[in-house]
């Protein structure tokens, strides 16, 4: 909105003379913003003038108050005092011959009814003992409240996801040791107690409908001494001697599934972990030099040469590495969603808070999802109920009851992101936005979409600079208010047609970006949407002064009665 000046008029001023009053108004006078315009919760303008020359009376005083008049009410902003040369008590002095400057500012706490105001300045004057009032004198229109369009409720909460899981993967894990150089398959081995757990794990996967083979994986090893055809040979020849034996076993226990094979001929990684592992003497040097080396025979080369030490690798480590390794990877098939709900109602004693959690995802009715996670609350204590309990409560605009919500799950989770984004949300939703700062504050990393969270906390507060930044390229109704205010009315008008779901507020601010550019069909068509959308947008419209221009037009005020 461009800068309106307003100046007072020879009429006003002659019939104040003619009321006997003999000191002046202040004449040529501006006001900034003209339209006034909300900003924070604030109504605020600087207002400037002049005082003639020769008119104001060495002994006179002049008070000025700017008053705010709307809907029959008006509210007082503070007064400021203008004295004379030979005056002494306290004021701004102006001079007799030479005149002066007026400047004032005023300030009021914005209310809705103000969309349709005005803006006076109220004189009280007295010279000597004879004290007069003059009348009010009109010098602003207004307020554009444009930015009150931006609300909280856009930024969607994020709830608090469960962790449930359908298939849980385990894996479990037998190794074969053969001797040196050797890949014959011993019976100490074969019968050991982790081969026998491993096969009764394969049978119990393929016989169990809740179970399934994932995988099947036998690898065969060689330790890194030794040269490399040889160890190839050995890695290889102990694979097949290992797969062999399994597969005997599964066609014992008439088990079926594809076993997946690999070879590692110098198994160097092993090597490294179990020296890491391992308590042995001068361990770091032997694993400097394996970071030193990446040359196999360089690297076997270098530790044969560490005698103190090489002893213990050879009758310790070594023998560890010369194995094949049988790897089992199971599919847990959990619950069905029509299990869960069954035993949601019947018996929920027998689902774990993750499979409760989900079971309230599987339901479309919202009592039912408030019933679930308050037997989640009520059984496990856990904060993400009480999150989303929240979350419910302030989709429903039930804002009091949601914030009850979020403090207990921040009671027991003081730092999850979720909860606190949620929390500053409904806080602003609340205009509480010094509490909104500080929980959005501690939001870092949330899956809610804090930029713009953060945009509307700025918008809010009238920090116009910091939320054109914090929103970027956020296609929200929020962010176009932003540009609306910025006068960025081309990116106002690509960022509203950008909006995923647009609604009322979306046509709306449409068609004030069409009245701002002086643009009649875009006011129009997209009044007309917004009323189709929203019928209490006609009364909005009637009084907003956005579209002032239009007010004794006949196709608008068509549209909006």
């Amino acid at each position: 909105m461009k800068k309106i000046q307003l100046f007072a008029s020879v009429v006003a001023i002659a019939m104040l003379t003619a009321c006997g009053n003999t000191l002046p108004q202040p004449e040529e006078i501006t006001v900034n913003p003209s339209p006034l315009k909300v900003v924070g919760d604030k109504v605020s303008a600087d207002i400037a003038g002049t005082f003639p020359v020769k008119k104001f009376e060495r002994k006179g005083i002049l008070t000025v108050t700017p008053v705010l008049k709307f809907a029959g009410q008006e509210v007082v902003g503070e007064t400021v005092t203008y004295i004379g040369e030979k005056v002494k008590e306290n004021g701004v002095m102006v001079s007799y011959k030479e005149g002066g400057s007026y400047n004032q500012t005023c300030s009021f706490d914005y209310v809705p009814e103000m969309a349709k105001a005005e803006l006076y300045l109220r004189f009280t004057a007295k010279v000597g003992k004879k004290e007069s009032e003059m009348p009010d004198l009109k010098i602003a229109d207004g307020v554009v409240s444009t930015q009150k369009l931006v609300v909280a409720e856009e930024n969607k909460p994020a709830i608090t996801a469960d962790k449930f899981q359908r298939i849980i993967q385990e894996m479990q894990e037998a190794d074969i040791k053969f001797l040196i150089q050797q890949s014959a398959l011993r019976q100490s081995q074969t019968k050991s107690q982790e081969m026998k757990d491993l096969t009764a794990a394969i049978k119990e996967a393929d016989k169990n409908e809740k179970k399934a083979i994932n995988k099947l994986e036998v690898s065969g090893y060689a330790s890194p001494d030794g040269g490399m055809d040889l160890n190839t040979k050995l890695a290889n020849d102990r694979q097949v001697a290992a797969q062999k034996f399994l597969k005997s076993q599964m066609k014992k226990n008439k088990v079926k599934a594809e076993i997946e094979s690999s070879v590692t001929a110098e198994d160097w990684e092993g090597f490294q972990k179990a020296i890491a592992a391992s308590d042995i003497q001068d361990k770091q040097l032997v694993l400097r030099v394996l970071s030193m080396y990446t040359d196999p025979e360089e690297r076997e080369a270098q530790i044969k040469n560490l005698s103190s030490v090489y002893k213990t690798i050879a009758e310790e480590i070594l023998p560890e590495l010369r194995r094949s390794r049988l790897i089992l990877t199971t599919d847990l098939i959990g619950k069905s969603d029509e299990e869960i709900l069954a035993l949601v109602k019947n018996d929920p004693a027998q689902l774990n808070v993750e499979e409760m959690l989900y079971a309230a995802t599987l339901v479309e009715d919202v009592n039912e999802k408030m019933a679930i996670y308050q037997k989640v609350a009520d059984t496990f204590g856990d904060y993400r109920a009480y999150n989303n309990m929240g979350m419910i409560k302030f989709q429903q605009g039930k804002l009091e009851e949601a914030a009850a919500l979020y403090e207990k799950a921040l009671a027991i989770n003081a730092t999850n992101a979720d909860v606190n984004y949620n929390a500053g949300v409904c806080a602003m939703a609340m205009n509480n936005l010094d509490k909104a700062e500080q929980y959005l504050g501690k939001a870092a990393g949330t899956t809610g979409d804090l930029k713009t969270a953060m945009g509307t906390l700025y918008t809010m507060k009238g920090d116009y600079a910091a939320a054109t930044a914090a929103y970027g390229k956020s296609a929200t109704n929020n962010a176009a208010v932003q540009e609306i205010l910025n006068e960025d009315y081309a990116a106002a008008r690509q960022t509203l047609a950008a909006v995923k779901e647009p609604n009322a507020t979306t046509a709306y601010l449409m068609a004030i970006v069409g009245a701002r550019t002086n643009d009649r069909e875009t006011v129009y068509a997209n009044m007309r949407v917004a009323i189709s959308r929203d019928a209490a947008l006609k009364a909005k419209a009637a009084n907003d002064i956005e579209f002032a221009k239009y007010a004794e037009d006949a196709e608008f005020q068509g549209i909006i009665k």
